[in-house]
């Protein structure tokens, strides 16, 4: 038998094999359980590396969308000549946007109707123009917040849930009372002044939508009695992934006095974590694989012992043994191909539509799955990732070829006497 006809000869057998046919049903409906199996498991796998990586990309552009991708600011000192250096860094390389800022710690007070509220939060001074340049959420539904800060009107806009907690809304006033105190003949007394509440926003991040305020940079001058100061210039840069390296390289460009920060090092920890997490997460279902791959196993073990006379028959004819080995390796292989592509499509399906999903459930039953002050968003999104799909394929065939070594072995060594001894 030439090279090519035994090949042929191999896969034709194989696949014969994997097909129900008139002898044992049993064994058929086993291997379309392990098949299953297969499908199952790589698609649980892609669906949960999927939500990681919606979870982190979701997470990235919200953050972003309030944080700029890079800071300056001075060492222990308000930035004086902001403007001069404003111009000197939007012409350095990778610079596409660069706004003053001033960032202060504050308490918010409120007394009205509703009730009264108090939180801390983080005021930021901006100048609305300006602050378009550099950060995303001027591209939100809530666009047009920051257009209604204007100078010496002392408007404030807080974030939905922080209005929540104080019990206000638009139109309302705050009371914000700041660390700074003005020395009286009764003590020292915390400078406040009253503002109203302009504009609600939201970024769909638990943390920022809680905890930040912002108000026009010259009344937060006022406030902060920093006069022509601000805290620093927020930047915005072309490559946002590469904002470590090119805020070190404005740093060495502009010299010292300068203390240049980015958004990739103050959450550097939480992006850490994900990735640990979405390692783990891959090791720990790459078992549930493994009990599928335990599946093709007994599938064919319970195969070679269902075909022994048949195996038999085929040594008798002039079967090698590295023929019928390679027949059943093959068979184990076609279960583990078919239950991966069937998984990727299952799993892309569920991944997909993974939102639509959860929210019906929710709907169902009356419950919610993400709460936003634990999990920082109210959604589960997902995104698949080819480089995630192929890593997923990969590992899975080779435990799946790696698990048709024994059986086919098995086959491998079937006497041709000893099974056709009682038939």
């Amino acid at each position: 038998m030439s090279k090519s006809r035994q090949i042929l000869f191999e896969r034709l057998l194989a696949a014969r094999y994997l097909r129900s046919g008139g002898g044992n049903r049993f064994v058929s409906v086993i291997s379309v359980i392990s098949l299953s199996g297969v499908a199952l498991s790589v698609a649980v796998l892609l669906v949960v590396l999927s939500v990681m990586n919606g979870f982190e990309r979701e997470l990235r552009e919200r953050i972003l969308s309030v944080t700029a991708h890079a800071t300056i600011s001075a060492v222990g000192t308000p930035l004086a000549d902001w403007q001069q250096l404003r111009r000197q860094v939007l012409v350095q390389s990778g610079v596409v946007g660069a706004a003053p800022y001033i960032e202060q710690q504050a308490l918010l007070l409120t007394t009205g109707e509703q009730g009264d509220g108090n939180s801390g939060a983080v005021i930021r001074g901006v100048l609305p123009e300006e602050e378009r340049q550099v950060a995303s959420l001027s591209r939100s539904p809530y666009s047009d917040v920051l257009s209604r800060l204007h100078e010496g009107d002392y408007g404030i806009v807080l974030g939905n849930e922080l209005a929540k907690t104080l019990h206000v809304s638009v139109g309302d006033q705050v009371m914000v009372v700041t660390a700074q105190g003005s020395v009286t003949v009764a003590g020292v007394i915390p400078r406040s002044k009253r503002f109203t509440v302009v504009g609600l926003f939201s970024v769909g991040m638990y943390e920022y939508d809680r905890n930040y305020a912002y108000l026009h940079l010259q009344d937060a001058a006022r406030l902060y009695r920093m006069r022509d100061g601000v805290t620093g210039l927020r930047l915005k840069l072309t490559e946002a992934l590469n904002a470590q390296h090119t805020a070190t390289a404005i740093a060495q460009q502009l010299g010292g006095g300068y203390y240049v920060d980015d958004w990739t090092r103050k959450h550097a920890n939480f992006f850490r974590s994900i990735a640990m997490t979405k390692s783990m997460m891959f090791l720990i279902l790459l078992l549930v694989v493994a009990v599928a791959a335990f599946n093709v196993i007994a599938t064919l073990v319970m195969v070679v012992k269902d075909k022994q006379s048949d195996i038999a028959i085929l040594r008798t004819l002039g079967a090698t043994p590295r023929s019928v080995l390679t027949v059943f390796i093959l068979q184990g292989m076609m279960i583990g191909l078919i239950g991966i592509v069937m998984g990727v499509v299952l799993g892309g399906l569920l991944s997909w539509n993974l939102e639509s999903i959860i929210h019906g459930i929710e709907t169902l039953f009356g419950t919610q799955f993400m709460d936003a002050r634990l999990y920082f968003m109210s959604d589960l999104p997902a995104a698949v990732e080819w480089p995630d799909v192929w890593h997923v394929s990969a590992v899975a065939f080779v435990m799946c070829t790696l698990a048709t070594i024994y059986p086919a072995w098995r086959a491998a060594r079937t006497e041709p006497a000893r099974a056709l001894r009682h038939e």
